[in-house]
């Protein structure tokens, strides 16, 4: 029977390395190093640093988009395991130079930053582009609902959310009036049902405030069909909306990518609080023509035989006729074209529907 040299994985050990080395050319974290390193322009995040004279040092931009950016890439969006792994990581340690920036530090970056990334965004593009890796001939969207942190039994329209708060203040009512009815608590299991009750009083009493300062400070959100009407509002997230997904109905948004044919680039990327897709076309196809001519690009990226497609979720007449005037090479299947098609004329979908 062969023998073979034992070992084991869950063991500590000093080695000495050098973190440069770490970064092997060809890999993703060498590229992001090198691009904040020697291609980005990061002034545009010092404004909002005020420690020029007293105040103790701040972590340079460069380490924490360093940080971040590759921990995206790896699927991680939460601050403290970012932390965690700049603790433990060695991949981590090169790109932050072995300094472990809190997990406060690294949210707040992201949550304060919003224009200067999207400023980020552009000069990554624009190096995309001088290194010729933007074809600039098919521009594909997509989009993909996200889950937001805010609740959905907290969303609803502001008469839904009206009654919601009478219902709470009666709740409110009747623990007190069952309160008030005891003058004094006799026994010790008295005394804990009070306390409880009191809890209840203050917990109801808290979200009733919440849902009356919702409705005093905010109007109701329209919705963009062609008869517009009210929609779900949320309390804690009044940008997401409640929308219905494969896997059940969430409190989020919907995220549409646009990405370049040649190389798979993104070219822009948006988060709209809205259900329907074809509410956002046109938003990213300004935005992108936008962003091309401002980057110097092009005046105009779609005259120059650039195509644009997007699947049925995007289509609609208003769309169509969106396209048509701005003279758009644009392919959006309506959502009937099976029907048309006699290859499909005999099937049925998963609710018995022929198409």
């Amino acid at each position: 029977m062969p023998r073979f040299k034992p070992y084991n994985h869950d063991q500590n050990a000093m080695v000495v390395i050098n973190y440069q080395d770490q970064l092997q050319p060809g890999t993703f974290e060498h590229a992001v190093h090198y691009l904040i390193e020697h291609k980005l322009d990061l002034s545009v995040f010092h404004p909002q640093y005020r420690n020029h004279d007293t105040g103790r040092l701040a972590y340079d931009p460069a380490i924490l988009l360093k940080i971040i950016l590759f921990a995206y890439s790896k699927g991680i969006t939460s601050s403290r395991e970012m932390q965690w792994c700049c603790e433990t990581n060695i991949i981590f340690k090169a790109l932050s130079c072995d300094t472990v920036p809190h997990f406060t530090t690294l949210a707040k970056f992201v949550s304060s930053h919003a224009d200067e990334i999207e400023d980020l965004f552009e000069q990554v593009l624009l190096v995309c582009h001088e290194q010729g890796l933007l074809g600039n001939e098919l521009f594909a969207i997509d989009g993909c609902k996200m889950p937001s942190d805010a609740s959905k039994e907290w969303s609803g329209t502001f008469k839904e959310l009206a009654e919601k708060r009478e219902k709470l203040r009666r709740l409110v009512r009747h623990h007190l009036l069952e309160h008030y009815a005891r003058d004094e608590a006799e026994t010790e299991a008295d005394l804990g049902r009070d306390i409880r009750r009191a809890k209840t009083i203050l917990s109801l009493d808290a979200a009733m405030n919440k849902v009356d300062r919702f409705l005093k400070t905010h109007s109701p959100r329209m919705g963009q069909g062609k008869r517009s009407k009210e929609v779900k509002s949320n309390i804690t997230d009044n940008q997401s909306a409640k929308m219905t997904t494969s896997k059940g109905t969430i409190q989020g948004y919907n995220g549409v990518a646009t990405v370049d044919k040649k190389h798979q680039v993104i070219i822009d990327a948006q988060a709209f609080g809205e259900g329907q897709e074809h509410h956002t076309l046109q938003p990213v196809l300004e935005r992108v023509r936008a962003r091309f001519k401002k980057l110097g690009i092009a005046d105009d990226i779609y005259q120059q035989g650039t195509v644009v497609t997007a699947d049925t979720g995007f289509a609609n007449e208003a769309n169509m006729k969106y396209l048509y005037e701005r003279q758009i090479n644009g392919y959006v299947p309506d959502n009937q074209f099976r029907s048309r098609d006699p290859k499909f004329a005999h099937q049925k979908d998963k609710y018995g529907k022929r198409h």
